[in-house]
C-alpha cells in the first residue's frame, strides 16, 4: 500500500508515524514545500486526555519529550488588575518547533520518506500514484481546493483580530487577560511553552484595532507594534520584552467542509476544519483526526471502506467541539459588554463561555472556588440590614 501526505505538520507526521508504526511494509512519503524547522507561532496546549491519548499511541515520544513539556493545572483569569484562579484544569504546553522536530525524528526513524523543501506535485497527481492521499495542508489546503465541490467548505473569518507572539514572563496557568485600553479592549491568552518562554496571543476588536493605528503599521509585526501591546499589558509582563515570529494582525478564520473524504482522498487538521485557540490547540484536534484515521485503517483492509469509517466516527466529534469553539470566539468578540461584571462572576462567565462547563463540572475541578462564588452569590441576594 503506497500513502502519500500533503503537509509535514503534526497531522501529516503523526498518521504517517502511526501507520508506518504498525506496518513497515507501507510505503509512506510526506511531501511539505516548506523546510523542517519552518513554523510559525510558538507553543501548543494539550490537555490531560488528548496527552494520555497520544502517549499510548507512542510512548516513545513522550520519553523523549520529558523536561521539555510544560504542564500547569488552572486557569487564570485577570480582570480589573484581580487574578482569579480555577484549578482542576490541567494542561501541557511545548514549543510547536520542538513538538514538530520529535515527530520528524521518529518519522526517519521509522523509515517514512520525509520530503521538506521540494515542490509539492499537484495533487490530483499524487492521487493517480497512491492507494491513499492525506490532506493534511492546513487553513489554505491545495488539497481541499482540488476537490472544492467535493468537499464544499465554508470559510467564515470571524470579527476579531489577534496576533501570536511570545514572552520571557512566566506564566503559571492558562492566563486571559483583560484590559482596557483607551482604545478599547485587549485581550491577551498566554501560556508557557518552555522553561524560557511563554505564548501571549493578543486578541481585540476591530474598533479598538483601528483606534490603536495598528492597521496603519507595519504588515509584520515590527517594534512600534510589539511596544505598543507591552504598553497595554505593562503590569502583566513584569518588563519583559514581546517578540513575534513573522506574526501579523489576522482574523480567525473558521474552517468547515460538509465532507471530508472524497475518492482516496481524506482532510485532516486545519485543512478539514478549525477551532478557535480560545478553547483549545488546533494541533490537538489535528493529532486526534490522525489517530482515528488510523484507528479506521486498522479496522477495515479496504481505503474505501476506512475513509467512510473515519468521516463517520471523526466528523460528528468535530462538528460538536466546533460549536463550543464558536460559542466561545462569540464570547471573546463581545466581551467588552461584560467589563461591568465583577471579577468574580466575569471569571464564572467566562469559565462557561463554551457550553461544555457548568457549574456542577466545576464544582468538580475546584469546589473551593465555586464555593467563593456561591458565598458571593448569597451576599448579594441577603438583604440589608436596617439603616
Amino acid at each position: 500500500m503506497k500513502i502519500t501526505v500533503i503537509g509535514g505538520g503534526p497531522a501529516g507526521l503523526w498518521f504517517a508515524l502511526l501507520m508506518k508504526k504498525r506496518d513497515p511494509r507501507l510505503a509512506i512519503a510526506v511531501h511539505e514545500r516548506n523546510a523542517a524547522d519552518n513554523t510559525f507561532g510558538f507553543g501548543v496546549v494539550f490537555s490531560r486526555k488528548t496527552t494520555d491519548l497520544l502517549r499510548r499511541c507512542d510512548d516513545e515520544l513522550f520519553r523523549r519529550a520529558e523536561g521539555l513539556v510544560q504542564t500547569w493545572e488552572k486557569v487564570v483569569i485577570v480582570h480589573r488588575d484581580q487574578r482569579i484562579d480555577v484549578g482542576g484544569n490541567h494542561f501541557a504546553g511545548v514549543a510547536r518547533i520542538t513538538w514538530n522536530r520529535l515527530l520528524q525524528e521518529r518519522c526517519r526513524e521509522l523509515g517514512v520518506d520525509l520530503r521538506f523543501e521540494s515542490n509539492v506535485p499537484e495533487p490530483r497527481v499524487l492521487q493517480r500514484e497512491c492507494d491513499l492521499l492525506v490532506g493534511a495542508d492546513g487553513v489554505i489546503s491545495t488539497v481541499r481546493e482540488s476537490w472544492k465541490e467535493a468537499f464544499r467548505p465554508t470559510l467564515d473569518a470571524r470579527r476579531n483580530r489577534y496576533i501570536w507572539l511570545a514572552t520571557a514572563q512566566p506564566f503559571d496557568g492558562l492566563t486571559l487577560t483583560f484590559r482596557q485600553a483607551p482604545e478599547g479592549l485587549f485581550m491577551a491568552h498566554s501560556y508557557r511553552f518552555s522553561a524560557a518562554q511563554s505564548t501571549f496571543i493578543v486578541e481585540c476588536g476591530e474598533k479598538p484595532w483601528r483606534a490603536a493605528g495598528f492597521d496603519r503599521l507595519e504588515e509584520v509585526a515590527g517594534d512600534a507594534t510589539l511596544r505598543r501591546l507591552e504598553g497595554i499589558f505593562a503590569s502583566d509582563l513584569g518588563g519583559q520584552r514581546l517578540v513575534g515570529n513573522r506574526s501579523k494582525w489576522i482574523q480567525f478564520l473558521l474552517v468547515k467542509n460538509a465532507a471530508w473524504t472524497c475518492e482516496n482522498v481524506v482532510l485532516l487538521g486545519d485543512a478539514a476544519h478549525t477551532a478557535h485557540f480560545s478553547i483549545g490547540s488546533g494541533t490537538k484536534l489535528a493529532m486526534e483526526d490522525a489517530i482515528a484515521l488510523y484507528e479506521s485503517c486498522g479496522r477495515h483492509a479496504g481505503v474505501s471502506e476506512a475513509l467512510a469509517d473515519f468521516a463517520a466516527t471523526r466528523k460528528p466529534v468535530v462538528d460538536a467541539y466546533q460549536e463550543n469553539a464558536l460559542a466561545s470566539t462569540t464570547w471573546f468578540e463581545d466581551a467588552a459588554a461584560k467589563l461591568h461584571l465583577e471579577p468574580l462572576p466575569f471569571a464564572v462567565d467566562c469559565m462557561f463561555r463554551s457550553g461544555k462547563i457548568d457549574l456542577d463540572n466545576l464544582r468538580r475541578r475546584d469546589p473551593a472556588f465555586v464555593a467563593r462564588y456561591e458565598a458571593w452569590q448569597a451576599a448579594r441576594e441577603r438583604p440589608a440590614g436596617p439603616t
